[in-house]
């Protein structure tokens, strides 16, 4: 058997493991409340601005959970600064144009009239592939359908296709549609949604009943019931075992 001091190898201590692994747990609720606190759209885009305070975040965590001489809130006050520096930048943001377009940079338009504009292409060394590509997955694979096309700041591109090339619509024809909301979801994997309920104005009786028409007893037996903007109520049930 190898000496485990030869190969510089030390059996973690019982009290090491869970400090690291309190550490791990801390720092894990941290880094979610301070998602959290910097909002939505920090979820579903990264902004040049984004990208970078994501990065020094996840650094940042990593560093008191490898090392144990770092304390829990020395690991934490260098998260929170980061916080509050975002929530500082999104305020002036709110505030000031300028401040805005410095940290998070300004749309440009790149198609116009059906027309490439290769000055801004060249300024951003964006690529016509790129340009194409995206245009494709917006189903728009010819540039001359497009009236205005434009390269968002979290490098998204925003495509407006001419009036002639846009599918018709019942407003074009003229033609009335009745209201179409979100569907309210009523039970999930056999859990009643109470507050849906409510805010639907319906009742546990009501919703049994419903079951029941439909053969079943229980609602623990279905997988998925919603119910649509015109009152019709949709239930799937579980698969049987």
């Amino acid at each position: 058997m190898a000496d485990s001091r030869r190969v510089g190898w030390r059996p973690v201590e019982p009290m090491a493991a869970a400090s690291m692994a309190g550490k791990t747990l801390f720092f894990y609720l941290l880094l979610l409340a301070v998602v959290r606190i910097m909002g939505k759209r920090e979820l579903g885009t990264l902004s040049p601005w984004d990208l970078v305070l994501t990065i020094m975040l996840a650094e940042l965590a990593a560093l008191p959970i490898e090392n144990p001489r770092i304390g829990l809130w020395m690991g934490a006050v260098p998260i929170l600064t980061l916080l509050a520096a975002q929530l500082l930048l999104s305020w002036l943001s709110l505030k000031s144009v300028a401040v805005r377009n410095l940290v998070a940079g300004t749309p440009s338009v790149v198609i116009k009239d059906g027309r490439i504009i290769e000055a801004e292409l060249r300024r951003l060394r964006y690529g016509i592939d790129d340009l194409m590509e995206q245009l494709r997955q917006k189903n728009v694979p010819n540039i001359q359908d497009v009236e205005v096309a434009v390269l968002e700041t979290n490098g998204q591109l925003s495509v407006i296709p001419k009036s002639q090339r846009r599918p018709l619509c019942p407003a074009d024809l003229g033609v009335p549609t009745a209201y179409e909301g979100l569907p309210i979801p009523l039970i999930n994997d056999g859990a009643i949604d109470y507050r849906a309920l409510s805010a639907a104005r319906l009742d546990v009786s009501w919703l049994k009943e419903q079951l029941r028409a439909r053969g079943i007893h229980d609602p623990r037996e279905v997988f998925y019931a919603c119910l649509d903007s015109q009152g019709n109520l949709f239930v799937q049930e579980k698969e049987k075992q």
